[in-house]
């Protein structure tokens, strides 16, 4: 199978968009309803973050993602122009709460941890010219 790829306006009403096609192209090629709607969350939280976090121009501001079904599995891309950030610093504060109050919880930082705990690999990287999270999910046995 080709590379699928969908460029949407960075709004959240368009998220939807991606969570049809994600499921078309994972129900294509046999994946497991669990893993699909495990997908579905973690693409929501990427574009979501690329929503929240991207360049606010409006002449610029959209969401490309790409869809790469392989043999073993499906990565998906998405990428945005917004501004840099420090992956390593969010990706430190991504955790569940433990032991503590929900009052505890902070903004932010659960979307990395949701995509990081519902695919089975995640990348990002950023630089002055956006921001690209690159999630594969296999497809189980």
């Amino acid at each position: 199978m080709n590379a699928i790829r969908l460029q949407i306006p960075a709004h959240a009403d368009y998220i939807d968009m991606v969570r049809i096609c994600l499921y078309g192209i994972a129900s294509k090629m046999n994946f497991a309803f669990e893993d699909i709607e495990d997908m579905k969350v973690a693409v929501s939280e990427a574009c979501n973050n690329a929503v929240l976090y991207g360049s606010q121009d409006a002449e610029r501001d959209v969401i490309d993602i790409c869809y790469e079904p392989e043999d073993a599995g499906l990565t998906i891309t998405v990428k945005n122009n917004g501004p840099e950030f420090v992956y390593t610093d969010a990706a430190g504060k991504a955790a569940p709460l433990r032991d503590g109050e929900v009052g505890e919880l902070r903004v932010g930082g659960l979307g990395i941890y949701l995509m990081q705990a519902l695919m089975d690999a995640v990348t990002v990287n950023t630089t002055a010219g956006g921001t690209e999270v690159i999630m594969k999910k296999f497809i189980s046995a």
